[in-house]
């Protein structure tokens, strides 16, 4: 008779497959599960699942863990969610590749963590994260920002031949080093500089790889439709697989947009011959850096020559005109949740219209003091749209939050909840309460929908054979309880999280072990 390392008894188990749940106990020997059924045999430690729904570890779909894992390993934000795995590298920002302006940010960044920056390739942050160890899996995509910034810097400008061969040596290197694919963030630099025809150019390099092209699109309000057709172009034209960053439909004027981009994506796919996909977090506000609010030619150069634009009151005058005039905005609705000089730090939780009192320039004095550091949360986003979205059978979950924690470096920060509420969000809010979705579809959209989208082998599905990734929770009390006005608090009725056989949260409680993997693309 076999001796399990770990059995669950009395499951109710919804394996991830949209399957509606049933009843059985679970064995596990070692990091994968072995046995599904009626299990008489004895097991080093049993867990009674009673009253508890089981299902597969969650897969964070966009997530920004990249340097807060190696501040605090543990990951306890996610983890105590019950995610399993997390894909960093969103947004065109991962950890690598890192060379000339590339590294330097690299540095800042890590040194705001307080540890240094001791790789440039993807291949050597890989080593890093296992020589250190993980709290959680890590799927790793190769930021377009980091490849473009590693050859041109912040140069607003068209590649030469020698540097597009060079930006797709940096790719090829990434790809084979295991990343799962490419992201680009098109709202920020150097995403924003990059044309089109290059994004093309290496999107057919990340499709030879079979592999994933995830973006934050170059609007998400007043050009949405237009932003959705150039990633849906890109899609045609390199054959990778498109999938659009946390869609929504941002600012009220454009709330009504939502069914145009629906059809973009769905009969636009069919005419193109493919089939895109798309995440989004349960949440109606957004959160990225506050000088996002500053047009595009702001960001040229690099920090230091957008803090130069800052103070020149030409420029000044311009921005004023621009703000006011051509890209008007509700400053009420922009919270400032993080500040990186701590003499301001009395604005963490204030709006921007008390900062501003009307005069835009004090926005102006606000970054520069700030070093253009300074996050923030946008209330810009629709309850009913959001409803809409998560319905949408393409549709899969992702935070867009790195991993924090209540204590030690990663709790300086006002943070968006998203990073501390996601998944119970959605299994709370909107399973149990809002019946917007149900506990199988909610689940699949959690765990094998972006398994299979990424081609992760082996996970996001109760199976015999499959690692043994999973959560037990209770489905009358799971609830998020992180606020914007304090957002780092954890989620109730997540009992147990299993990750590679081993259990890392014991009633509701992070136990530290450092188990997680990296995955590499195969």
């Amino acid at each position: 008779m076999m001796i399990y390392d770990l059995l669950i008894k009395n499951a109710e188990i919804f394996d991830g497959t949209k399957n509606a749940g049933y009843k059985a106990d679970i064995g596990v020997k070692g990091e994968r599960i072995v046995k599904i059924g009626a299990i008489d045999s004895l097991a080093l430690m049993t867990i009674d699942a009673v009253d508890r729904v089981v299902c597969p570890g969650f897969i964070d779909m966009h997530s920004h863990s990249d340097f807060t894992i190696l501040a605090n390993p543990r990951s306890e934000s996610k983890i105590r969610q019950g995610v399993t795995t997390e894909v960093i590298g969103n947004c065109g920002m991962s950890a690598a590749p890192r060379y000339d302006e590339a590294l330097k940010r690299g540095q800042e960044i890590c040194q705001d963590f307080g540890f240094s920056c001791a790789w440039k390739s993807m291949a050597d942050y890989f080593k890093v994260l296992e020589n250190t160890g993980i709290g959680i899996n890590i799927v790793a995509l190769v930021g377009q920002g980091n490849i473009r910034t590693s050859v041109m810097g912040y140069a607003d400008s068209i590649a030469t031949d020698i540097q597009a061969s060079q930006m797709k040596s940096l790719l090829e290197e990434s790809l084979d080093a295991g990343c799962f694919g490419m992201s680009s963030g098109l709202i920020y630099p150097p995403g924003c500089f990059t044309p089109m025809d290059e994004l093309i150019e290496l999107c057919k390099i990340v499709a030879g790889f079979n592999g994933i092209y995830t973006t934050h699109m170059r609007n998400e309000g007043d050009q949405l439709l237009e932003a959705i057709e150039e990633a849906m172009t890109i899609g045609k034209e390199s054959g990778v697989h498109v999938h659009i960053s946390h869609l929504k439909t941002s600012g009220q004027r454009n709330w009504s947009k939502l069914q145009a981009a629906f059809d973009k994506l769905e009969t636009g796919g069919q005419t193109r011959g493919f089939a895109p996909t798309v995440d989004r977090y349960p949440y109606t506000a957004g959160g990225t850096g506050l000088d996002a609010v500053l047009p595009s030619w702001m960001y040229e150069g690099g920090t230091g020559k957008e803090m130069e634009r800052l103070r020149d009151v030409e420029i000044r005058n311009r921005l004023i005109s621009q703000l006011t005039q051509e890209h008007q905005r509700d400053w009420n609705t922009v919270m400032i949740s993080a500040v990186w000089n701590k003499a301001n730090k009395c604005w963490e939780g204030k709006r921007l219209s008390e900062l501003m009192q009307g005069k835009i320039e004090s926005l102006f004095d606000f970054l520069i003091s700030e070093e253009c550091k300074t996050e923030a949360i946008f209330f810009s986003m629709s309850e009913d749209n959001l409803q809409q979205i998560l319905k949408k059978p393409y549709m899969m979950i992702g935070s867009d939050a790195s991993s924090r924690a209540t204590y030690g470096i990663l709790a300086q920060d006002m943070v968006h909840p998203r990073g501390f509420g996601t998944f119970p969000r959605i299994l709370s809010r909107y399973v149990r309460e809002g019946k917007i979705l149900s506990m199988e579809e909610a689940i699949w959209k959690m765990t094998l929908l972006p398994a299979n989208t990424l081609g992760i082998c082996d996970r996001g599905q109760i199976k015999e054979g499959c690692f043994a990734d999973m959560v037990v929770f209770d489905p009358i009390t799971i609830n998020d309880t992180a606020t914007y006005e304090l957002p780092l608090s954890y989620p109730t009725g997540i009992d147990c999280v299993i990750l590679n056989g081993q259990l890392t949260v014991d009633h509701g409680e992070c136990m530290g072990k450092l188990c997680g993997k990296v995955l590499r693309k195969e």
